[in-house]
Protein backbone atom coordinates (compact mmCIF):
# COMPACT_ATOMS: atom_id res chain seq x y z
CA UNK A 1 0.00 0.00 0.00
CA UNK A 2 1.24 3.46 -0.85
CA UNK A 3 1.32 6.68 1.18
CA UNK A 4 -1.11 9.09 -0.46
CA UNK A 5 0.71 12.02 1.13
CA UNK A 6 3.90 11.07 -0.66
CA UNK A 7 1.97 10.75 -3.92
CA UNK A 8 0.46 14.23 -3.45
CA UNK A 9 3.88 15.66 -2.67
CA UNK A 10 5.57 14.21 -5.77
CA UNK A 11 3.12 12.78 -8.30
CA UNK A 12 5.70 12.79 -11.10
CA UNK A 13 8.03 10.51 -9.14
CA UNK A 14 5.18 8.13 -8.37
CA UNK A 15 4.13 7.90 -12.01
CA UNK A 16 7.76 7.33 -12.99
CA UNK A 17 7.84 4.44 -10.50
CA UNK A 18 4.70 2.93 -12.01
CA UNK A 19 6.20 3.35 -15.49
CA UNK A 20 9.13 1.13 -14.41
CA UNK A 21 6.50 -1.51 -13.73
CA UNK A 22 5.05 -1.03 -17.21
CA UNK A 23 1.95 0.69 -15.83
CA UNK A 24 0.23 3.93 -16.93
CA UNK A 25 0.23 7.09 -14.77
CA UNK A 26 -1.94 6.75 -11.67
CA UNK A 27 -1.15 9.76 -9.49
CA UNK A 28 -3.81 12.09 -10.92
CA UNK A 29 -6.60 9.58 -10.30
CA UNK A 30 -5.36 8.82 -6.78
CA UNK A 31 -5.10 12.52 -5.91
CA UNK A 32 -8.64 13.03 -7.20
CA UNK A 33 -9.93 10.17 -5.05
CA UNK A 34 -8.06 11.59 -2.08
CA UNK A 35 -9.61 15.01 -2.68
CA UNK A 36 -13.06 13.39 -2.64
CA UNK A 37 -12.15 11.65 0.61
CA UNK A 38 -11.01 14.90 2.20
CA UNK A 39 -14.19 16.66 1.04
CA UNK A 40 -16.25 13.86 2.58
CA UNK A 41 -14.22 14.15 5.80
CA UNK A 42 -15.01 17.87 5.96
CA UNK A 43 -18.73 17.12 5.46
CA UNK A 44 -18.66 14.67 8.38
CA UNK A 45 -16.95 17.24 10.59
CA UNK A 46 -19.48 19.88 9.61
CA UNK A 47 -22.39 17.54 10.36
CA UNK A 48 -20.96 16.83 13.81
CA UNK A 49 -20.42 20.54 14.42
CA UNK A 50 -24.02 21.22 13.40
CA UNK A 51 -25.24 18.63 15.88
CA UNK A 52 -23.22 20.26 18.64
CA UNK A 53 -24.49 23.72 17.74
CA UNK A 54 -28.10 22.55 17.68
CA UNK A 55 -27.91 20.60 20.94
CA UNK A 56 -29.00 23.67 22.93
CA UNK A 57 -31.91 24.21 20.57
CA UNK A 58 -32.98 20.60 21.05
CA UNK A 59 -32.77 21.08 24.82
CA UNK A 60 -34.82 24.28 24.64
CA UNK A 61 -37.53 22.57 22.59
CA UNK A 62 -37.73 19.72 25.06
CA UNK A 63 -37.83 22.18 27.95
CA UNK A 64 -40.75 23.95 26.30
CA UNK A 65 -42.59 20.68 25.92
CA UNK A 66 -42.22 20.69 22.15
CA UNK A 67 -41.01 17.11 22.04
CA UNK A 68 -42.14 16.36 18.50
CA UNK A 69 -40.17 19.32 17.15
CA UNK A 70 -37.15 18.30 19.21
CA UNK A 71 -37.30 14.75 17.86
CA UNK A 72 -37.69 16.03 14.29
CA UNK A 73 -34.55 18.14 14.71
CA UNK A 74 -32.67 15.20 16.21
CA UNK A 75 -33.73 13.00 13.27
CA UNK A 76 -32.69 15.66 10.78
CA UNK A 77 -29.24 16.01 12.36
CA UNK A 78 -28.79 12.23 12.59
CA UNK A 79 -29.75 11.84 8.94
CA UNK A 80 -27.18 14.42 7.96
CA UNK A 81 -24.48 12.63 9.92
CA UNK A 82 -25.51 9.28 8.50
CA UNK A 83 -25.44 10.49 4.89
CA UNK A 84 -22.09 12.23 5.29
CA UNK A 85 -20.67 9.20 7.13
CA UNK A 86 -21.74 6.85 4.35
CA UNK A 87 -20.22 9.16 1.75
CA UNK A 88 -16.96 9.20 3.70
CA UNK A 89 -16.91 5.40 3.97
CA UNK A 90 -17.42 5.10 0.23
CA UNK A 91 -14.71 7.66 -0.52
CA UNK A 92 -12.23 5.94 1.82
CA UNK A 93 -12.99 2.55 0.28
CA UNK A 94 -12.55 3.90 -3.26
CA UNK A 95 -9.13 5.33 -2.40
CA UNK A 96 -8.08 2.23 -0.46
CA UNK A 97 -9.12 -0.08 -3.32
CA UNK A 98 -7.31 2.03 -5.90
CA UNK A 99 -4.13 2.05 -3.82
CA UNK A 100 -4.40 -1.70 -3.18
CA UNK A 101 -4.35 -2.45 -6.91
CA UNK A 102 -0.94 -0.85 -7.46
CA UNK A 103 2.40 -2.63 -6.95
CA UNK A 104 5.25 -1.48 -4.76
CA UNK A 105 7.75 1.08 -5.99
CA UNK A 106 11.05 -0.50 -7.01
CA UNK A 107 14.43 0.15 -5.42
CA UNK A 108 16.72 2.38 -7.47
CA UNK A 109 19.22 -0.42 -8.14
CA UNK A 110 16.65 -2.84 -9.57
CA UNK A 111 17.67 -3.30 -13.23
CA UNK A 112 15.33 -2.24 -16.01
CA UNK A 113 13.69 -4.90 -18.16
CA UNK A 114 10.31 -6.29 -19.11
CA UNK A 115 10.78 -9.96 -18.19
CA UNK A 116 13.14 -12.58 -16.78
CA UNK A 117 15.49 -12.24 -19.75
CA UNK A 118 16.71 -8.97 -18.18
CA UNK A 119 17.45 -10.47 -14.75
CA UNK A 120 21.08 -10.09 -13.68
CA UNK A 121 23.35 -12.88 -12.37
CA UNK A 122 25.23 -11.45 -9.38
CA UNK A 123 27.15 -14.49 -8.17
CA UNK A 124 27.56 -18.18 -8.91
CA UNK A 125 28.63 -20.83 -6.41
CA UNK A 126 30.25 -23.80 -8.09
CA UNK A 127 30.08 -25.03 -11.67
CA UNK A 128 27.58 -27.49 -13.16
CA UNK A 129 29.08 -30.97 -12.66
CA UNK A 130 29.90 -33.35 -15.47
CA UNK A 131 28.85 -36.98 -15.13
CA UNK A 132 30.45 -40.05 -16.73
CA UNK A 133 26.87 -41.10 -17.58
CA UNK A 134 23.69 -39.41 -18.75
CA UNK A 135 22.13 -37.88 -15.59
CA UNK A 136 18.48 -38.59 -14.98
CA UNK A 137 15.72 -36.26 -13.87
CA UNK A 138 14.38 -36.64 -10.35
CA UNK A 139 11.17 -38.35 -11.36
CA UNK A 140 13.09 -40.94 -13.41
CA UNK A 141 15.26 -41.68 -10.37
CA UNK A 142 12.36 -41.73 -7.93
CA UNK A 143 10.09 -43.91 -10.01
CA UNK A 144 12.89 -46.39 -10.73
CA UNK A 145 13.47 -46.67 -6.98
CA UNK A 146 9.78 -47.26 -6.39
CA UNK A 147 9.79 -44.38 -3.90
CA UNK A 148 8.09 -41.62 -5.94
CA UNK A 149 4.55 -42.43 -7.05
CA UNK A 150 2.65 -40.02 -9.28
CA UNK A 151 0.02 -42.57 -10.31
CA UNK A 152 -1.10 -43.09 -6.72
CA UNK A 153 -1.14 -39.32 -6.14
CA UNK A 154 -3.30 -38.78 -9.24
CA UNK A 155 -5.72 -41.45 -8.03
CA UNK A 156 -6.00 -39.70 -4.66
CA UNK A 157 -5.91 -36.04 -5.66
CA UNK A 158 -5.40 -35.47 -9.37
CA UNK A 159 -2.53 -33.77 -11.17
CA UNK A 160 0.33 -31.89 -9.48
CA UNK A 161 0.53 -34.07 -6.38
CA UNK A 162 3.14 -36.67 -5.38
CA UNK A 163 3.29 -39.64 -3.04
CA UNK A 164 6.74 -40.22 -1.57
CA UNK A 165 7.60 -43.49 0.14
CA UNK A 166 10.28 -44.87 2.40
CA UNK A 167 13.66 -43.17 2.29
CA UNK A 168 12.53 -40.36 -0.05
CA UNK A 169 9.67 -39.47 2.32
CA UNK A 170 12.19 -39.43 5.14
CA UNK A 171 14.62 -37.34 3.08
CA UNK A 172 11.92 -34.72 2.50
CA UNK A 173 11.20 -34.57 6.22
CA UNK A 174 14.92 -34.47 7.03
CA UNK A 175 15.47 -31.55 4.65
CA UNK A 176 12.70 -29.48 6.22
CA UNK A 177 13.71 -30.19 9.82
CA UNK A 178 17.39 -29.52 9.12
CA UNK A 179 16.59 -26.22 7.37
CA UNK A 180 14.50 -24.88 10.24
CA UNK A 181 17.18 -25.89 12.74
CA UNK A 182 19.78 -24.08 10.63
CA UNK A 183 17.68 -20.90 10.55
CA UNK A 184 17.21 -21.11 14.31
CA UNK A 185 21.02 -21.01 14.50
CA UNK A 186 20.82 -17.88 12.33
CA UNK A 187 18.67 -16.21 14.99
CA UNK A 188 15.20 -16.89 13.56
CA UNK A 189 12.57 -17.91 16.08
CA UNK A 190 10.79 -21.09 15.06
CA UNK A 191 7.02 -20.67 14.84
CA UNK A 192 4.27 -23.18 14.15
CA UNK A 193 1.62 -21.34 12.12
CA UNK A 194 -1.98 -21.96 11.04
CA UNK A 195 -2.34 -23.26 7.50
CA UNK A 196 -5.63 -21.38 7.07
CA UNK A 197 -5.96 -17.60 7.39
CA UNK A 198 -8.64 -14.93 7.01
CA UNK A 199 -9.13 -12.25 4.35
CA UNK A 200 -7.30 -9.59 6.35
CA UNK A 201 -4.13 -11.68 6.64
CA UNK A 202 -3.97 -12.44 2.92
CA UNK A 203 -4.71 -8.80 2.06
CA UNK A 204 -2.00 -7.66 4.46
CA UNK A 205 0.75 -9.52 2.59
CA UNK A 206 -0.77 -8.46 -0.77
CA UNK A 207 -1.98 -11.81 -2.12
CA UNK A 208 -5.45 -10.23 -2.17
CA UNK A 209 -7.09 -8.87 -4.17
CA UNK A 210 -4.77 -9.35 -7.16
CA UNK A 211 -3.82 -13.01 -6.76
CA UNK A 212 -7.03 -14.60 -5.48
CA UNK A 213 -7.08 -17.09 -8.35
CA UNK A 214 -3.70 -18.44 -7.26
CA UNK A 215 -5.09 -19.45 -3.86
CA UNK A 216 -7.33 -22.19 -2.50
CA UNK A 217 -10.33 -21.08 -0.42
CA UNK A 218 -12.26 -23.14 2.10
CA UNK A 219 -16.05 -23.36 2.21
CA UNK A 220 -16.15 -21.16 5.33
CA UNK A 221 -14.22 -18.32 3.68
CA UNK A 222 -10.69 -18.96 4.92
CA UNK A 223 -7.65 -19.29 2.66
CA UNK A 224 -5.05 -22.06 2.58
CA UNK A 225 -1.69 -20.34 2.91
CA UNK A 226 0.40 -20.08 -0.28
CA UNK A 227 3.45 -19.55 1.94
CA UNK A 228 4.14 -19.22 5.67
CA UNK A 229 5.06 -15.61 4.90
CA UNK A 230 1.35 -14.81 5.30
CA UNK A 231 0.84 -15.85 8.95
CA UNK A 232 4.41 -14.98 10.01
CA UNK A 233 4.32 -11.42 8.68
CA UNK A 234 0.81 -10.85 10.04
CA UNK A 235 2.05 -11.49 13.56
CA UNK A 236 2.88 -7.77 13.47
CA UNK A 237 -0.48 -6.69 12.01
CA UNK A 238 -2.15 -3.93 14.02
CA UNK A 239 0.74 -3.81 16.49
CA UNK A 240 2.99 -0.98 17.66
CA UNK A 241 6.25 -2.76 18.47
CA UNK A 242 8.84 -1.44 20.86
CA UNK A 243 12.08 -0.35 19.22
CA UNK A 244 13.99 -2.69 21.54
CA UNK A 245 12.34 -5.85 20.13
CA UNK A 246 13.44 -5.16 16.54
CA UNK A 247 14.48 -6.86 14.41
CA UNK A 248 12.03 -9.72 14.79
CA UNK A 249 13.05 -12.82 12.85
CA UNK A 250 10.75 -15.82 12.35
CA UNK A 251 11.07 -19.16 10.59
CA UNK A 252 8.47 -21.82 9.96
CA UNK A 253 8.30 -25.17 8.20
CA UNK A 254 4.86 -25.55 6.70
CA UNK A 255 2.88 -26.99 3.87
CA UNK A 256 1.92 -24.43 1.25
CA UNK A 257 -0.94 -24.57 -1.22
CA UNK A 258 -1.14 -22.94 -4.65
CA UNK A 259 -3.63 -23.41 -7.45
CA UNK A 260 -0.92 -22.79 -10.07
CA UNK A 261 -3.40 -20.77 -12.13
CA UNK A 262 -1.84 -19.92 -15.45
CA UNK A 263 0.65 -22.81 -15.30
CA UNK A 264 -1.20 -25.20 -17.58
CA UNK A 265 1.28 -27.27 -19.55
CA UNK A 266 4.31 -26.09 -17.53
CA UNK A 267 6.39 -28.56 -15.50
CA UNK A 268 3.73 -31.24 -15.63
CA UNK A 269 6.23 -34.06 -14.98
CA UNK A 270 7.66 -34.51 -11.53
CA UNK A 271 7.62 -32.37 -8.39
CA UNK A 272 8.70 -28.96 -9.64
CA UNK A 273 5.28 -27.30 -9.63
CA UNK A 274 2.85 -28.78 -7.10
CA UNK A 275 -0.47 -27.76 -5.57
CA UNK A 276 0.86 -28.80 -2.16
CA UNK A 277 4.48 -28.52 -1.10
CA UNK A 278 6.64 -28.00 1.97
CA UNK A 279 8.77 -24.91 2.48
CA UNK A 280 10.98 -23.44 5.18
CA UNK A 281 10.18 -19.72 5.33
CA UNK A 282 12.04 -16.78 6.83
CA UNK A 283 10.43 -13.45 7.75
CA UNK A 284 12.10 -10.37 9.21
CA UNK A 285 10.42 -7.27 10.65
CA UNK A 286 12.84 -4.37 11.05
CA UNK A 287 13.36 -0.67 11.48
CA UNK A 288 13.33 1.13 8.10
CA UNK A 289 17.03 1.95 8.28
CA UNK A 290 17.97 -1.70 8.81
CA UNK A 291 15.97 -3.40 6.08
CA UNK A 292 18.56 -3.29 3.28
CA UNK A 293 21.20 -5.09 5.36
CA UNK A 294 18.59 -7.48 6.78
CA UNK A 295 17.60 -8.39 3.23
CA UNK A 296 21.22 -9.23 2.42
CA UNK A 297 21.55 -11.23 5.64
CA UNK A 298 18.40 -13.23 4.89
CA UNK A 299 19.62 -14.08 1.40
CA UNK A 300 22.95 -15.30 2.80
CA UNK A 301 21.04 -17.58 5.19
CA UNK A 302 19.22 -19.19 2.25
CA UNK A 303 22.48 -19.50 0.32
CA UNK A 304 24.07 -21.40 3.21
CA UNK A 305 21.35 -24.05 2.91
CA UNK A 306 22.28 -24.68 -0.72
CA UNK A 307 26.02 -24.66 -0.09
CA UNK A 308 25.82 -27.17 2.77
CA UNK A 309 23.75 -29.50 0.59
CA UNK A 310 26.58 -29.49 -1.96
CA UNK A 311 24.45 -27.86 -4.66
CA UNK A 312 25.49 -25.53 -7.47
CA UNK A 313 23.60 -22.26 -7.21
CA UNK A 314 23.57 -18.65 -8.28
CA UNK A 315 22.09 -15.38 -7.02
CA UNK A 316 19.93 -13.39 -9.42
CA UNK A 317 18.63 -9.83 -9.06
CA UNK A 318 15.20 -9.65 -10.64
CA UNK A 319 14.58 -6.86 -13.12
CA UNK A 320 11.70 -4.39 -12.93
CA UNK A 321 9.33 -6.47 -15.03
CA UNK A 322 9.97 -9.69 -13.09
CA UNK A 323 9.89 -8.34 -9.53
CA UNK A 324 6.83 -9.40 -7.53
CA UNK A 325 3.86 -7.15 -6.86
CA UNK A 326 4.67 -6.33 -3.23
CA UNK A 327 8.46 -6.34 -3.49
CA UNK A 328 10.80 -3.39 -3.77
CA UNK A 329 13.77 -5.63 -4.54
CA UNK A 330 14.11 -9.38 -4.95
CA UNK A 331 16.97 -11.82 -5.13
CA UNK A 332 16.19 -15.23 -6.58
CA UNK A 333 18.44 -18.17 -5.85
CA UNK A 334 18.58 -20.65 -8.70
CA UNK A 335 19.94 -24.17 -8.42
CA UNK A 336 21.46 -26.23 -11.21
CA UNK A 337 19.50 -29.40 -11.97
CA UNK A 338 21.78 -31.81 -13.86
CA UNK A 339 18.91 -34.03 -14.99
CA UNK A 340 17.16 -31.09 -16.61
CA UNK A 341 20.39 -29.38 -17.61
CA UNK A 342 18.85 -26.11 -16.45
CA UNK A 343 18.80 -23.50 -13.68
CA UNK A 344 15.61 -23.45 -11.64
CA UNK A 345 14.45 -21.10 -8.88
CA UNK A 346 14.65 -22.59 -5.39
CA UNK A 347 14.42 -19.49 -3.21
CA UNK A 348 13.18 -15.93 -3.48
CA UNK A 349 14.19 -13.28 -0.91
CA UNK A 350 12.36 -9.96 -1.09
CA UNK A 351 12.43 -6.62 0.71
CA UNK A 352 8.93 -5.15 0.88
CA UNK A 353 9.97 -1.93 2.68
CA UNK A 354 6.75 -0.53 4.28
CA UNK A 355 4.41 -1.78 1.52
CA UNK A 356 2.98 -4.68 3.53
CA UNK A 357 3.22 -2.79 6.83
CA UNK A 358 0.85 -0.10 5.56
CA UNK A 359 -1.67 -2.73 4.50
CA UNK A 360 -1.40 -4.41 7.92
CA UNK A 361 -0.97 -1.23 9.97
CA UNK A 362 2.19 -2.73 11.47
CA UNK A 363 4.24 -0.07 13.26
CA UNK A 364 6.96 0.44 15.85
CA UNK A 365 7.78 3.24 18.25
CA UNK A 366 11.27 4.65 17.60
CA UNK A 367 13.49 5.74 20.44
CA UNK A 368 12.63 9.16 21.83
CA UNK A 369 14.21 12.07 20.02
CA UNK A 370 16.94 14.27 21.59
CA UNK A 371 15.57 16.57 24.24
CA UNK A 372 13.06 13.99 25.40
CA UNK A 373 10.56 14.61 22.61
CA UNK A 374 8.28 11.60 22.22
CA UNK A 375 8.81 9.79 18.93
CA UNK A 376 5.71 9.01 16.89
CA UNK A 377 4.96 5.46 15.70
CA UNK A 378 6.31 4.64 12.24
CA UNK A 379 5.75 1.76 9.86
CA UNK A 380 8.11 -1.19 10.08
CA UNK A 381 9.78 -2.76 7.06
CA UNK A 382 9.11 -6.41 6.24
CA UNK A 383 11.01 -8.96 4.19
CA UNK A 384 10.61 -12.65 3.50
CA UNK A 385 12.58 -15.44 1.91
CA UNK A 386 12.36 -19.13 1.13
CA UNK A 387 14.85 -20.95 3.21
CA UNK A 388 14.24 -23.03 1.02
CA UNK A 389 11.50 -24.81 -0.94
CA UNK A 390 11.82 -28.36 0.39
CA UNK A 391 10.46 -30.18 -2.67
CA UNK A 392 12.84 -28.36 -5.00
CA UNK A 393 15.72 -29.02 -2.61
CA UNK A 394 14.80 -32.71 -2.73
CA UNK A 395 14.86 -32.58 -6.53
CA UNK A 396 18.23 -30.81 -6.55
CA UNK A 397 19.78 -33.25 -4.06
CA UNK A 398 18.56 -36.24 -6.07
CA UNK A 399 19.80 -34.92 -9.41
CA UNK A 400 23.10 -33.52 -8.11
CA UNK A 401 24.10 -36.51 -5.99
CA UNK A 402 22.81 -39.29 -8.26
CA UNK A 403 25.02 -42.26 -9.04
CA UNK A 404 25.34 -44.32 -12.19
CA UNK A 405 23.42 -47.23 -10.64
CA UNK A 406 20.41 -44.95 -10.02
CA UNK A 407 21.03 -44.48 -6.31
CA UNK A 408 21.41 -41.10 -4.58
CA UNK A 409 24.07 -40.17 -2.02
CA UNK A 410 22.68 -38.42 1.06
CA UNK A 411 24.50 -35.14 1.80
CA UNK A 412 26.55 -35.41 4.98
CA UNK A 413 24.60 -32.70 6.82
CA UNK A 414 21.40 -34.76 6.42
CA UNK A 415 22.75 -38.14 7.49
CA UNK A 416 22.13 -37.59 11.21
CA UNK A 417 18.50 -36.83 10.28
CA UNK A 418 18.37 -40.04 8.22
CA UNK A 419 19.53 -42.40 10.94
CA UNK A 420 23.00 -42.50 9.41
CA UNK A 421 21.77 -43.55 5.97
CA UNK A 422 24.38 -42.66 3.33
CA UNK A 423 22.72 -43.80 0.13
CA UNK A 424 19.13 -44.14 -1.12
CA UNK A 425 18.50 -46.85 -3.68
CA UNK A 426 15.73 -49.10 -4.99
Amino acid sequence: MHDIRAIRANPEAFDAGMARRGLPPAAERLISLDAARRTATTAVEEARAARNRKSREVGALKGAGRHDEAQALIDELAAGERVSGEALSQAEAALRDALAELPALLADDVPEGADESSNVVLHQHGAPPSFPFQPKQHFELGEAMGLMDFTAAAKLSGARFTVLRGALARLERALGNWMVNLHAEHGYEEVSVPLMVNDEAVFGTAQLPKFAEDLFRTTDGRWLIPTAEVPLTNLAAGEILADAVLPQRYTALSYCFRSEAGSAGRDTRGMLRQHQFMKAEMVSITRPGDSAEEHERMTRCAERVLSELGLVWRRIMLCAGDTGFASSKTYDLEVWLPGQGAWREISSCSNMLDFQARRMNARYRPKDEPGGKKAQPAFVHTMNGSGVAVGRALIAVMETHQQEDGSVLVPEVLRPWMGGLERIGP
